[in-house]
């Protein structure tokens, strides 16, 4: 029974719920600082002079992150059987699911390469790239990052379209501008792969300027391109702005759905209250807004009432 005690007090903790939500957050937010300052340190450890001055200290926060977030993984592991959506399974199924999960992955791959880094050698650059991964533990604590990681989910579609349509005409600017140049200009568009570069930078209009055309029909048809580029580069901004508008908007609908829901009987207890907040926190609402929508659907049920 302790251990059942434990094992969903653990599970509140990490996930911030009911009376845990305070302790949770704080948790949260140390493994946030703790992951900034490892993003931090990486960065830092790439300059030579600093590395050498501070290589033991490096070594052992190094040390120190990689127990912190090999404990955090583990607990999280045992612990997951006591969250609702899983409780209904065994409870290895329920840890290999979880295990499975991209999250969890994420949390993996984190500190994969710190336990390797201690049986086999792995170049020190190549390390840092990996240890970098841990950044994307932030998409478990952000709000943001989930949210564009949903959006880039539900407009992937969109998205390869927009991208297809750059490629092709990357692939059409390189073979154009390697007709018109490449006599001219042998050295720097020898090919049409040669030529993609600068495809790539007149159609997303940077201009580097280190690879330019010289002939006029050369200027006019990369005139051409970069007006073309104008348009075509802002497609993925639109979707990805559309995307969020649609993915807050369905949230914020949904939220509102559920809310009526519950507040369908006229009573708002603590039960509800606590409902509520597990939905909210679901569906990444912020407070302000979940509150003005539970104030709202509160204040139409007073006035149907009367």
């Amino acid at each position: 029974m302790k251990l059942a005690y434990y094992r969903r007090l653990t599970a509140a903790l990490l996930e911030g719920n009911g009376q845990h939500t305070l302790p949770g957050k704080i948790i949260n937010y140390a493994l946030m600082a703790l992951i900034f300052l490892n993003v931090a340190a990486v960065m830092a450890e790439s300059v030579a002079s600093i590395y050498q001055s501070y290589r033991h200290a490096f070594q052992l926060f190094e040390t120190f992150s990689i127990i912190v977030f090999s404990i955090e993984y583990a607990l999280r592991v045992w612990s997951i059987v006591e969250i609702r959506r899983y409780r209904q399974q065994p409870r290895w199924r329920a840890r290999l699911q979880y295990a499975l999960s991209p999250m969890a992955l994420v949390d993996l791959f984190a500190i994969l390469p710190g336990w390797l880094n201690m049986v086999v050698t792995i170049d020190l650059r190549f390390l840092r790239v990996l240890r970098l991964l841990r950044l994307f533990k932030f998409t478990r604590y952000s709000r943001a990052f989930r949210m564009l990681l949903a959006v880039l989910h539900d407009e992937r579609k969109n998205l390869f379209a927009a991208f297809s349509v750059l490629f092709v005409l990357m692939i059409l600017a390189s073979s154009g501008i390697y007709i018109i140049e490449s006599d001219v200009q042998p050295d720097k568009f020898a090919s049409i792969p040669a030529a993609m570069w600068w495809a790539v930078t007149t159609l997303t209009t940077v201009g580097y300027g280190d690879v330019t055309p010289i002939t006029p029909l050369g200027r006019l048809f990369g005139g051409m391109i970069t007006l073309i580029g104008m348009g075509m580069v802002a497609l993925p901004a639109g979707i990805l702005a559309s995307g969020f508008s649609e993915q807050l908007a369905r949230r914020r609908s949904h939220f509102k759905i559920l809310a009526e829901h519950i507040l369908a009987d006229g009573q708002f207890d603590a039960e509800d209250a606590e409902t509520m907040e597990q939905l909210r926190r679901a569906l990444d609402i912020d407070r302000h807004t979940a509150s003005l929508i539970i104030r709202q659907l509160i204040k139409h049920q007073r006035n149907d009432n009367t």
